[in-house]
């Protein structure tokens, strides 16, 4: 099909980063830094859970379109129990496959052509693809490293008659950086002030490290004009199941729901019932990732730093983004393609997750640490070589 026959508002929109790099990285045998996926499966009992479902018929056909009533029970009760939200989970949880439709249904339910919608950026790339299909204007507001802090001054100056959503994620892919107490309610006031909704992906919600996840919806004014959406993949590293959720006002959920119906309709019906035993695992199973994955970020940042990269550690997610001008390069996706032949590691760019990217931006660029440690021990070692000849 030529191009001219594709649909104006995904024009610009190409073969995702991620495939691209996933390839090259299989082309050449480099080790998966690049796409955020574990190479270890989650608990076994949550594993057992879903054979056994289907074993026994339950969701092999189609489930309800809302999502199973066991796993928008242990939805609600999972934000009763981490965050004292009470949400009703016959009229305000919602299943989606996978976080992602969540985020694509929200938005085309509640955008008029037009409209506005403010991230931060660097920004997820699905975001801006959702909101150019629903019609609407991606408005992007900059964080700037080393803290990736948000500028309040920034993010009231993008606001506009035209601005119906906030989409907020915290903790943030790819910096990592989480929002704290005050900023969120420096966020929440300009929200109730403006009238605005906020869609909030938080899906690396229990992935924090030393700091506090806090639900934009517990702030004064704000659970009413909030969709929380998260996924049972990164907390459980089941990221091919793609079971998802968004939580909030019935309206809203409604709304939500109305337009996902004719995306997949229903999906992951097994998996599903696995899910709801997962958000039952004790705090032990939480805190437990947590420490892993802590473990895992210090021994990346440390390797990165070692080799030449500026690292800028994360508070949450499992992404670190560094610099790249220490080794003598400008450009991060000439650098992450030329990376998997010079010492077979792959990476992403972060001038990707940029609408328009400066300079800063173009000399970023992103690692995942959700690997087995004995993977991240030997990418370490790989990557030193850039501290040698190469990167003169």
């Amino acid at each position: 099909m030529p191009i001219s026959r594709v649909n104006s508002r995904l024009s610009e929109v190409g073969t995702s980063i991620f495939a691209e790099m996933s390839a090259l990285a299989a082309e050449t045998g480099s080790i998966n830094l690049g796409q955020g996926f574990p190479d270890t499966d989650g608990p076994a009992e949550i594993a057992g859970a879903a054979a056994d479902a289907i074993l026994s018929g339950r969701g092999n056909q189609y489930p309800p379109g809302p999502g199973i009533p066991e796993l928008r029970e242990a939805v609600s009760d999972h934000q009763k129990r981490f965050y004292g939200i009470d949400v009703d989970p016959g009229t305000e949880v919602l299943v989606t496959a996978g976080a992602t439709e969540a985020i694509a249904a929200s938005l085309l339910a509640l955008i008029e052509p037009g409209d506005e919608v403010i991230a931060f950026e660097p920004t997820y790339d699905s975001y801006a693809a959702c909101v150019a299909m629903a019609g609407g204007t991606h408005v992007p507001v900059t964080l700037h490293p080393p803290g990736f802090r948000p500028g309040m001054a920034a993010l009231r100056a993008a606001v506009t008659p035209r601005t119906r959503i906030l989409l907020l994620n915290s903790p943030h892919n790819p910096t990592g950086m989480v929002l704290t107490r005050e900023e969120l309610a420096a966020i929440a006031g300009l929200a109730v002030e403006r009238d605005l909704l906020v869609i909030s992906d938080e899906v690396y919600e229990h992935l924090v490290f030393g700091v506090e996840h806090i639900p934009v919806s517990t702030l004064p004014g704000m659970r009413e004009r909030t969709l929380t959406i998260s996924s049972a993949g990164k907390t459980f590293s089941f990221t091919g199941w793609k079971v998802g959720w968004a939580t909030g006002p019935a309206p809203l959920v409604a709304a939500a729901r109305t337009a996902k119906q004719f995306l997949t309709y229903v999906s992951s019906g097994p998996f599903q019932y696995a899910v709801a035993e997962a958000l039952k695992l004790p705090d032990s199973y939480f805190n437990g990732l947590r420490q892993d994955l802590l473990a895992k970020r210090d021994l990346l940042a440390g390797g990165l730093r070692s080799a030449g990269f500026e690292v800028y550690p994360p508070d949450g997610t499992y992404f670190i983004t560094t610099g790249i001008r220490g080794l003598g390069e400008e450009d991060g996706l000439e650098f992450c393609r030329a990376l998997p032949g010079r010492c077979a590691v792959a990476a992403i760019p972060n001038q990707v997750f940029y609408e328009a990217p400066q300079a800063e931006a173009r000399g970023l660029v992103r690692f995942t640490f959700c690997k087995k440690t004995e993977v991240l021990t030997e990418a370490v070692r790989r990557l030193g070589a850039l501290a040698g000849p190469a990167a003169d």
